[in-house]
């Protein structure tokens, strides 16, 4: 009986030592391809875009819909209330210890729910279609 055991976990090792050679240089060139083909040359005719058009009349933004922020600084605390209408309808209330919270009017009467952010998930569309 011969034994090969020896010879043949070295020739194994070998083996190994080849592929993860050859794999490595596969990567490589696989990897430096894009960049070689990123480095052609352009064309020579490339031009700048054209500068977009102004918008169509009426588009113009409305300041009464933009928010209005007021900051209210009270010793190390900060409070900025944000009204739309002159109407207040969330504030940001950032303690001088912890972290920062919302108080949200969500439905527009009065009453300010406590959110820890302003990602609370999903919810309905509550759009004012007419004020008495």
């Amino acid at each position: 009986m011969v034994n090969y055991g020896r010879s043949h976990r070295s020739i194994k090792l070998v083996r190994k030592i080849i592929m993860r050679r050859f794999s490595f240089l596969i990567l490589l060139a696989i990897l430096c391809c894009p960049l070689a083909m990123a480095q052609e040359s352009k064309p020579s005719d490339l031009q700048p875009l054209p500068e977009p058009p102004p918008p169509p009349a009426g588009m113009e933004l409305d300041p009464s819909l933009e928010p209005q922020v007021t900051i209210i600084k009270r010793g190390n605390e900060q409070v900025e209330e944000y009204r739309i209408n002159g109407q207040l309808y969330m504030m940001k209330v950032i303690p001088a210890k912890g972290p920062a919270y919302y108080l949200v009017d969500q439905r527009g009467d009065g009453q300010f729910a406590r959110q820890d952010n302003l990602d609370s998930g999903v919810r309905a569309p509550m759009w004012v279609i007419h004020q008495f």
